[in-house]
């Protein structure tokens, strides 16, 4: 199918530690019109602004970004990087704040840890924070996750999480999105915490909010049928 040069592509943002597939659920769905791809930037650069402005230089024309946790963070920095190339923006799970301090004593210990070669006795006993605990106790699912994260390997876990530990303050910017925007967010998530949508909402002009009942941070594998009816109703728009 011939992309239409007026028709913005879609950029999949995963969060950290994670690849494609963090979108499995997602990528047979999504209408082959804006020719959506999953970027690996944040594989390959140490910094949430570097991120960006791989994401930006490697996809070119409009752009509809959509990122969850981390790729949330990467999609806001590309919006303020370059506001004008930017069609929408979907943020799934994700936090527009600098690094609390505590956050970053806790990320510091881990990457202790990960240098030590603790990977597995990191993720393993803290993976469940990341569901809701329905999903939780579904061990085929949290494997799956917990396989994706180790397939990461240390370097990109210490990499990622000191790019996350120094993100910038997207709060400074998003008051001059013109762009539409999406917020998607799991009514128990404890690790970007609905506190973060609220905020992002209230600065955002126009933002649509999702909220998704009983369901964590791992929104696209923990509720894939909703995410999925948020997104395609979203995307909408550009039919």
């Amino acid at each position: 199918m011939t992309q239409n040069p007026l028709m913005p592509h879609l950029v999949l943002l995963p969060g950290l530690a994670c690849d494609e597939r963090l979108w499995e659920a997602q990528l047979p769905v999504l209408p082959a019109m804006f020719d959506a791809r999953v970027s690996d930037a944040h594989m390959r650069h140490d910094t949430i602004e570097d991120m960006a402005a791989a994401v930006l230089r490697e996809n070119p024309g409009p752009l509809v970004l959509c990122g969850a946790s981390m790729g949330g963070m990467v999609a806001m920095e590309a919006a303020r990087q370059a506001p004008g190339r930017i069609a929408g923006l979907a943020l799934l799970g994700t936090n527009a704040r600098p690094e609390a301090p505590d956050m970053y004593e806790l990320r510091e210990s881990a990457i202790e840890l990960f240098e030590r070669g603790e990977l597995r006795d990191v993720i393993e006993p803290n993976v469940v924070f990341a569901f809701h605990p329905a999903q939780a106790a579904d061990q085929a699912l949290v494997e799956r996750y917990v396989e994706i994260v180790l397939d990461a390997g240390t370097q990109q876990l210490i990499s990622q999480n000191r790019a996350v530990m120094r993100r910038p303050d997207a709060r400074t910017h998003l008051p001059s999105l013109r762009a539409p925007v999406l917020l998607v967010c799991g009514d128990t998530d404890r690790l970007t915490p609905p506190d973060c949508t609220r905020e992002i909402a209230a600065l955002v002009p126009h933002a649509e909010v999702v909220w998704l009942p009983q369901c964590g941070h791992m929104l696209t594998m923990e509720k894939p049928a909703l995410v999925n009816a948020a997104l395609l109703s979203w995307l909408a728009q550009w039919s």
